[in-house]
């Protein structure tokens, strides 16, 4: 939280418990063998640090997991576990500068990942593509005009 203060340039609070609190670092850990592979678990978790395919097994990379349990509550079958991996060490004293960067990096490049797919498919695709589509359809059209224009 003080370094939190200083960044912020607001004052020194203690962290309220109704926004969670500090304890030493947590890594998630999925059990194979009651995973039924939902998919949910991969697309809650900020950092890309999950990884499997729709109704096949998933499995954490654990060093790029950050800890933030957001894949806890989207577990329908509650297959995900938690391992100390900093014993008493809480807060920055259970992450080193370079973690906090690759996560920091890592969810950067998942939104901007999230960002490309949720744009309408003709903004991803680049102009020849579109003209080449737009060409196709308008052949499509005319096909389907001279179907469906009188005979005689």
């Amino acid at each position: 939280m003080r370094l939190l203060a200083v960044l912020t340039g607001q004052p020194d609070q203690a962290l309220n418990p109704a926004h969670g609190l500090e304890g030493p670092r947590h890594l998630a850990y999925i059990d194979e063998d009651w995973c039924i592979g939902c998919t949910l678990c991969i697309e809650a978790c900020p950092v890309d640090a999950i990884i499997g395919t729709h109704k096949r097994m998933h499995t954490v990379i654990e060093n790029l997991c950050t800890g933030c349990e957001l894949c806890l509550p989207v577990c329908p079958v509650d297959c995900i576990e938690w391992e100390n991996v900093s014993g008493h060490r809480t807060a920055w004293a259970a992450w080193t500068a370079e973690q906090a960067s690759m996560a920091s990096d890592r969810y950067a490049a998942r939104q901007a990942r999230l960002s490309l797919v949720q744009q309408p498919a003709e903004e991803n695709m680049p102009s020849a593509k579109i003209s080449r589509v737009e060409q196709a359809l308008a052949r499509a059209k005319a096909k389907a005009a001279e179907k469906q224009a009188p005979k005689g």
